[in-house]
């Protein structure tokens, strides 16, 4: 039997599809306009970071303006909501580049975004797909335009400016190793807090960083070196800044390093795992499945730093094709070396020293090691990294490991 409707009928069923089409459309509105859920500002003398995540790709275009010098970004199909709002707060006084920032809804699918700057910028803006815990993110770099001229002749300005333009690898290639060195010279060594910047590496329990941890056992390290006869010291990194892998490699090789030393504090999603580890460069594998993994997180630290997709445009196995046996196993010496001082600190996570393919372990001319200082996922060994007797002696222990092995290397 067919069923009719009255007229009333109609109308009432007539008004739910059309409320049922109206919500529809606004969750549809909705979830189409971009939200931007985080901003951070990372300051430096190298260069600063402007960052913005978002839950989707921001659409946007940036252009420049004179008198006073300042950055303009149009940001499409967003609100201006608190997050972004506060982006103001964000700018530190000692900030070398920005003066301040203000924020305003042009239209109501339209936010802008102006920089006012304290110098002359050139910069470098991209887009990062999502990683990690990071969602979609917006960067801009802020480099100086005339790059101010260091009393220790920095590289790294250069070098970063080679890796935008896609140049590092060849410009590395043409470096030649010195040869004949005169045996007064200095050992140069490099040391390189990981990570930096927008990429903190692990976390603990209570919120430490390893990235502030690791850059504190640097520069305790580096004084101490400093007061070694016949060493040279230097360091990839010296404040909160994040540098490329293969930028902190090309440092070392542009300074003809003797020595690259990456310092770093472990983590695991078990909480009971602890000790210290030395790691050397492998070629052909890993020495143990956690030896893997820990290369492997390690070796992500260019996407969670974030760096534009220019610096991808010479492939990487240049350098690790011209890994020399004498390298390796100098650096197999230096990482015994380490561990047999670090031992007497900290219990070891192994016995012996790890191998794995660590990409910042792979100039080829320089006997380079990453040390792990601990576990800082375990809430004991967090609580020691952050104390400085601790990482005096840790960062005496890298020291003693230095100066032992330069007792023992092959020429």
């Amino acid at each position: 039997m067919k069923k009719t409707f009255s007229p009333t009928k109609r109308l009432l069923v007539k008004g739910i599809i059309a409320t049922c089409l109206l919500s529809v459309t606004r969750v549809g509105f909705a979830a189409a306009m971009a939200q931007v859920i985080a901003v951070r500002i990372w300051p430096s003398s190298t260069y600063t970071r402007i960052t913005l995540e978002s839950n989707v790709i921001l659409k946007y275009k940036h252009f420049s303006l004179t008198n006073p010098n300042r950055i303009v970004i149009d940001i499409n199909n967003i609100d201006l909501n608190p997050t972004l709002k506060n982006i103001s707060s964000k700018v530190l006084k000692h900030d070398p580049y920005i003066k301040l920032i203000r924020v305003v809804q042009r239209d109501p699918k339209t936010v802008r975004i102006v920089i006012e700057l304290k110098q002359g910028v050139k910069p470098n803006t991209f887009t990062l797909s999502p990683i990690a815990k990071f969602k979609h993110r917006l960067v801009m770099d802020l480099y100086p335009s005339k790059p101010a001229s260091s009393k220790d002749d920095d590289p790294l300005l250069a070098l970063l400016e080679e890796y935008k333009k896609g140049d590092l690898n060849k410009k590395q290639s043409e470096i030649k190793s010195p040869t004949n060195k005169n045996k007064n010279a200095p050992v140069i060594v490099v040391l390189d807090p990981g990570h930096g910047g927008e990429d903190p590496g692990a976390i603990g329990y209570n919120k430490t960083r390893e990235k502030d941890i690791v850059l504190q056992i640097a520069r305790r390290t580096y004084n101490l070196l400093k007061k070694e006869p016949n060493i040279k010291v230097y360091m990839t990194r010296n404040e909160d800044v994040f540098i490329p892998l293969k930028v902190r490699v090309a440092k070392a090789r542009s300074l003809h390093a003797d020595l690259f030393i990456s310092i770093h504090a472990d983590a695991f999603a078990n909480r009971s795992v602890g000790g210290s580890s030395v790691f050397a460069l492998s070629t052909s594998g890993a020495s143990s499945s956690a030896a893997s993994y820990l290369a492997q997180t390690q070796n992500e630290a260019d996407q969670i730093g974030g760096v534009s997709r220019s610096g991808d445009k010479y492939l990487d196995n240049t350098i690790l094709d011209l890994v020399q046996k004498t390298t390796l196993n100098n650096g197999v010496l230096l990482g015994n070396a380490i561990l047999n001082r670090m031992k007497r600190i900290n219990k070891l996570h192994k016995p012996s020293l790890e191998k794995a393919g660590f990409a910042v372990l792979k100039a080829p001319d320089i006997p380079s090691v990453l040390v792990e200082t601990a576990f800082i996922s375990n809430i004991t060994e967090e609580k020691k990294l952050k104390t400085a007797s601790f990482q005096n002696q840790v960062s005496k222990s890298i020291v003693d490991g230095i100066k032992d092995y330069l007792k023992r290397r092959k020429n």
